[in-house]
């Protein structure tokens, strides 16, 4: 059965759902709010459309400042959707109740090979300790746009390395469980990049099953994307840009290498979803859980 989109809001992250949906043969058609020529999309004006357009997926990629307005109207008015909400879910926790449709969070990492890998193998397993870290460039992350101009840069879009690099803090909870002690935040501005949010974001404390540190910025030259695990009789290293783990044991090691493109988890996320298969999906209510524990990050004091 062919489905019909609706993407709300056509930033980077919007143009890149749609160039991927239009590649799906059991999409028929896909609708796009904006007020940007949108080429052979079709363009609404208004989210009141929505009713008319009676769309089977839709996806919130409009700014983190705005998801809690277009997530209210369309719970309000629509009922048996599916729907994406573009990470984070809100720009601080919202109480929205939803009732009326199934709504998710685009943690899209979740689907990366190794975080899976990962999360299959540290399965009751004793482990020591944890280290993330997720270092990235801000004015590398869009071409043809003005990193300063961007909504990542800018506080009252929701902007800031807390929100925009929460893929880390939903892994570390979705593979060891939820965190339950915060020891140390240190959330600053560090460099010199033209933007009025924290660029630098480091955090120590304790899940259910570990002590963790994750470290965070996006003023670092070197891009990475690591995992490293130390538990009983191993130590593990994930590498989530060059798609490996590696296993360390006493005597020996081995590395497991992962084909992947750079759409992959994108393309598996929206797969799963359009056929109703959510086992990997970041609920609602695991999203809601996430921006309790980002508001605690952000309200804590050492």
């Amino acid at each position: 059965m062919n489905k019909t989109v609706l993407i709300i809001g056509y930033g980077s992250i919007g143009k890149k759902h749609a160039k991927l949906l239009k590649k799906f043969k059991n999409i028929s058609k896909i609708h796009i709010l904006t007020k940007q020529n949108c080429g052979n999309f079709n363009r609404i004006k208004s989210i009141s459309e929505a009713n008319k357009i009676d769309p089977d997926y839709i996806l919130i990629c409009s700014r983190t400042s705005d998801h809690f307005k277009h997530l209210s109207y369309l719970e309000k008015n629509l009922k048996n959707k599916i729907i994406l909400v573009e990470k984070p879910l809100f720009k601080n926790f919202k109480n929205l109740t939803v009732n009326n449709n199934r709504v998710f969070v685009g943690y899209n990492l979740r689907y990366h090979p190794a975080i899976n890998f990962i999360r299959n193998y540290v399965k009751n397993k004793k482990i020591f300790s944890i280290n993330v870290s997720c270092h990235s460039y801000l004015p590398h992350w869009r071409k043809n746009i003005s990193y300063s101009k961007s909504n990542s840069a800018r506080k009252i879009f929701g902007g800031g390395a807390l929100l925009e690099l929460s893929h880390e803090i939903d892994y570390v909870q979705w593979i060891f469980k939820r965190i339950k002690e915060l020891n140390h935040v240190k959330i600053k501005k560090v460099s010199n990049l033209k933007i009025d949010v924290e660029d630098s974001v480091s955090i120590v404390g304790k899940t259910e099953s570990s002590d963790f540190f994750i470290d965070l910025n996006y003023f670092s030259l070197y891009p990475q994307r690591l995992i490293i695990i130390n538990g009983h009789d191993f130590t593990l290293k994930g590498d989530l840009i060059g798609n490996s783990v590696e296993i360390f044991k006493k005597n020996k090691k081995k590395i497991v290498k992962f084909k992947m493109d750079k759409n992959y988890t994108y393309n598996l996320q929206h797969k799963s979803l359009l056929n109703k298969n959510y086992k990997y999906s970041c609920s609602y209510t695991q999203g809601k859980q996430l921006m309790l524990v980002i508001d605690k990050i952000r309200k804590f004091r050492n």
